[in-house]
């Protein structure tokens, strides 16, 4: 079995060579700051919390002492050496052991995407490849291959040209899991897209182009997915709402964005690019609609009757995380004015919820979960949601201490005034007061809830899924491959490690002349309708049809026609090149309001390639 080594852990994807590490006498002083705030409890809640079992006495004594253990358990589930992967296929990433109460012995797709990107990052930014190290690349290979042979596993959700790649887990041993579930789930495609790109990027700097091509299919069938189905509900990461979702949107986003880069990288036809960067820019306009405004957080699901607060924006903000993009609220980067006040709005959701966080003031960490209304296992924090709530603050530091300097608008205001009560919106230099004040404040804060799971963590080091909100005894899944890769991420952004840009710099969304965003049609070209009807004084002949320029189908959206040329009916109309459709005419009274649609069949043409244009003539169905 292979084994990261702790000198590793320092390691795991590209450093940014404007963001420094920090010292361990910044670190050290850090420390000090948070317990000494700690310690302004009130007396009798320090006593009671003094009682429940805390290991370390710092962020970086657990880091330490985790970092091996959180490796070798990510490690061990892992077919087919991993020790705890038994029955599993190569490169099959296991969720758990975990057989009953839940039985988590299944590979998600999600998970294991999210697992390999953690080992894809270690390997492509390792700088010598001793013999351990080959031993990461058999296994991404083995997980790439793995992936391919996934993809045409006919499931429940279809088969690979009808949805199957949205089929959310399969059985370890690669066959279909034919249990009822919570599908589709549209954010594996995007997710295993993101983490194959990554490794087909290193190829191509590695002058291996020839193995990038290999995973391309692969990739080609997600990122088509994706491309086709990014605007269409499906079920969320916790596979318990079917809404859109935020988690599920900004991946989506990110992986049509580096594919598009890749398509072009691999000389792939430029149609191909064309449809994966058009579909990006769709994603992120569409990804604005989930800010709420009113309330300055993120509205993680479209649905499920609850408040939206949910891990699921945090966790979205570290894994679209590009430190060339800064605090970009485009694409809710993590030190965004966006994305800082919805995190403190998720933090605060659960200071009265838990008993394990009662008594802790306003400025300290801690423990998360889910969400607020969470009912699962009776409802708990979890240790990767408390992971993520440090690394989104790491990797906000490091982008300030990378640029120099912070700034706090109205939006962002309270989350800073969590750490200086008269600071006040503007720009704060990295050699001010203000500036040291805050920073030190944040970083002792996302130490905290490093040190939070330290205290709920077992003595031989396992992570479970969730640890009881009553006393902190971990429960649910025991060994979750997920939660090893969360404390890895985050004791990665403890120590400034960042990841390689991916595209988000610079990115700008279409609006209209009222400032909403716009969605980007694509290359486009003209089509001129025509069709002989008769009419009478008052009726008027319109075109509704499957694409958004004719409607989509509503009457109210359809496409009025000139009769210019009476009984002649016509309009050229951009649509989509090179698109099929389908379309009816309809008649709309004035006087009366009606609406008379023509009979079946709908009437289809293909659209011209970009810039062309072409001329329909259709007789009325009776």
């Amino acid at each position: 079995m292979v084994f990261l080594n702790l000198i590793s852990l320092l390691f795991i994807v590209g450093v940014s060579p404007a963001v420094g590490q920090l010292t361990n006498d910044v670190r050290h002083s850090n420390a000090c700051k948070r317990f000494k705030l700690q310690s302004t409890m009130s007396s009798d809640l320090a006593t009671s919390h003094s009682q429940l079992p805390i290991l370390f006495n710092s962020a970086n004594d657990y880091i330490q002492r985790e970092a091996p253990i959180a490796q070798a358990g990510l490690l061990a589930n892992i077919g087919p050496k991993g020790s705890q992967a038994s029955g599993a296929a190569p490169g099959i990433v296991i969720a758990s052991p975990s057989t009953s109460n839940p039985n988590y012995l299944y590979s998600w797709t999600r998970d294991a995407a999210l697992v390999f990107k953690t080992i894809v990052d270690h390997y492509t930014s390792s700088a010598s490849k001793d013999s351990s190290e080959s031993e990461f690349r058999t296994l991404i290979d083995d997980y790439a291959y793995a992936q391919s042979q996934l993809q045409e596993v006919e499931n429940p959700s279809g088969n690979i040209a009808t949805g199957g790649l949205g089929e959310p887990k399969f059985n370890i041993d690669m066959t279909a899991f034919q249990g009822s579930w919570g599908r589709p789930q549209r954010d594996g495609p995007a997710l295993r897209v993101i983490t194959l790109i990554t490794y087909a990027n290193w190829l191509l700097d590695h002058s291996n182009a020839s193995h990038a091509k290999t995973l391309w299919p692969t990739i080609q069938l997600d990122l088509d997915y994706v491309a086709d189905n990014w605007n269409k509900t499906g079920f969320d990461l916790w596979e318990e709402i079917s809404s859109s979702s935020f988690w599920t949107t900004a991946t989506q986003h990110r992986a049509l964005r580096q594919g598009a880069t890749l398509a072009k990288d691999l000389d792939q036809e430029d149609s191909l690019t064309q449809k994966y960067s058009t579909q990006a820019d769709n994603a992120l306009c569409f990804l604005q609609s989930y800010w709420n405004a009113d309330a300055s957080y993120i509205t993680s699901n479209t649905g499920g009757g609850r408040s939206g607060i949910d891990a699921n924006s945090v966790l979205a903000s570290i894994h679209t995380f590009d430190p060339s993009a800064g605090c970009d609220a485009t694409t809710f980067q993590p030190c965004s004015d966006k994305a800082l006040s919805n995190l403190k709005i998720y933090v605060d959701s659960f200071r009265g919820i838990y008993a394990i966080n009662k008594g802790f003031a306003q400025r300290e960490a801690v423990a998360t979960g889910r969400y607020p209304e969470d009912v699962y296992m009776e409802g708990n924090p979890w240790y990767l949601t408390t992971f993520a709530v440090a690394e989104q603050l790491y990797d906000s530091l490091s982008v300030w201490d990378a640029q120099g300097s912070l700034q706090i608008t109205l939006i962002s205001l309270p989350f800073f005034q969590q750490f200086s009560a008269d600071v006040q919106t503007g720009d704060y230099k990295s050699d001010t007061e203000a500036y040291e004040e805050l920073t030190s404040g944040i970083r002792a804060f996302a130490d905290d809830f490093i040190t939070i799971n330290g205290r709920y963590t077992p003595d031989n080091g396992s992570l479970a899924e969730q640890y009881k909100k009553d006393n902190g005894e971990p429960t649910s899944a025991r060994d979750l491959t997920w939660s090893y890769a969360s404390a890895i991420t985050a004791f990665l952004a403890y120590d400034g490690v960042v990841p390689l840009p991916w595209g988000a710099q610079g990115l700008q969304i279409r609006t209209n002349s009222d400032g909403h965003c716009m969605a980007n049609p694509g290359p486009m070209s003209e089509i001129v309708f025509k069709i002989e009807k008769n009419t009478v004084f008052g009726e008027n002949v319109y075109i509704a049809g499957s694409i958004g320029q004719l409607g989509n189908w509503d009457p109210a959206h359809a496409v009025k026609l000139d009769p210019k040329d009476y009984p002649y009916w016509s309009m050229q109309i951009e649509v989509p090149a090179s698109t099929t459709f389908s379309y009816k005419y309809i008649i709309q009274d004035e006087n009366s309001d009606s609406i008379t649609w023509e009979n079946d069949p709908n009437h289809e043409v293909t659209s011209s390639p970009e810039g062309q244009s072409s001329t329909v003539s259709d007789t009325w169905h009776n």
